[in-house]
């Protein structure tokens, strides 16, 4: 495994930074970086972590991330496997708040754009008409140079400031704890979790991976994340099951195995609580 990361995306040459991503699969380290980060997939699915979110994701997902948000855009498995034949795409604008200037933001007239810049510190995601605008400007941004790739980034970043359309991800007053030496130690963890959540997951393997005691981690994990460690595994398995019960293939007893439950009864328990629908509403109304 790659050691985490705190990302340095810096350009010598340009302002604004975009970049196009074609691999077998996302990047699946855990990290954070102190830019800003317009993304939006093009292509795969899998879970995506920012914060202490976690959702599931498909092409058309699209945010607006803050600086040092942790986040993660972690493949589904079978994008792993050798001669899967799948691949994942998406298009990424980077940039940092004083790309204009020092003094640019303090200006009466930027008093909307200094908004959607501190909401973003919690990460936006975008669905509707406005997310389908962003995703146009990404591709079109990627074949603009110099002046004309910032100003169409500073109409961008106008129009989501005027409009409604983004939900915040990460809960309200989410501040990232994370040290750039322990970004290692919660990346194993991440990792095992996303493999091994369709299996039985024990607390004492997972404190061991981290180097602690189960009493030290449930601690150290809810101090850093915002959320107890089984909530963190039963996101992740309820979101595993949202998206099989979308596809309407498998019984829900099916996929409530598939996705890492002992019992029907546990599954249907913990969905109703995570969602606030029984799984066969959640099929019903979606």
């Amino acid at each position: 495994m790659k050691a985490p990361i705190h990302k340095n995306i810096e350009s010598q040459v340009r302002t604004v930074t975009v970049q196009e991503l074609k691999e077998s699969h996302f990047d699946p380290n855990w990290h954070f970086h102190p830019h800003y980060q317009l993304f939006t997939v093009m292509e795969g699915t899998g879970k995506r972590l920012i914060g202490d979110s976690i959702h599931t994701f498909e092409p058309g997902d699209t945010v607006f991330l803050g600086p040092d948000i942790p986040h993660l855009w972690r493949s589904d498995s079978d994008y792993f496997l050798p001669d899967s034949g799948l691949s994942t795409h998406g298009i990424v604008v980077y940039f940092q708040e004083d790309f204009l200037g020092k003094d640019f933001l303090d200006r009466q007239e930027m008093l909307g754009l200094r908004q959607l810049l501190i909401d973003s510190k919690r990460g936006i995601a975008y669905k509707g008409a406005l997310r389908d605008h962003v995703r146009s400007e990404l591709v079109g941004m990627m074949h603009e140079e110099g002046f004309q790739s910032v100003l169409r980034l500073m109409t961008l970043l106008h129009k989501l400031s005027q409009e409604e359309g983004g939900t915040p991800i990460a809960s309200y007053g989410y501040v990232n704890t994370y040290k750039i030496s322990e970004t290692e130690r919660m990346q194993k963890v991440h990792s095992y979790v996303l493999q091994h959540f369709a299996q039985e997951i024990r607390l004492g393997d997972v404190a061991s991976l981290a180097g602690m005691s189960e009493a030290a981690f449930c601690r150290y994990f809810k101090a850093r994340s915002n959320k107890t460690f089984i909530d963190f595994v039963n996101e992740i398995r309820i979101g595993h099951a949202c998206k099989l019960l979308l596809e309407d293939q498998w019984t829900i007893a099916q996929i409530a195995y598939d996705s890492g439950f002992d019992s029907l009864s546990n599954f249907n328990r913990n969905f109703k609580r995570y969602i606030g629908h029984t799984p066969r509403e959640y099929k019903g109304n979606y």
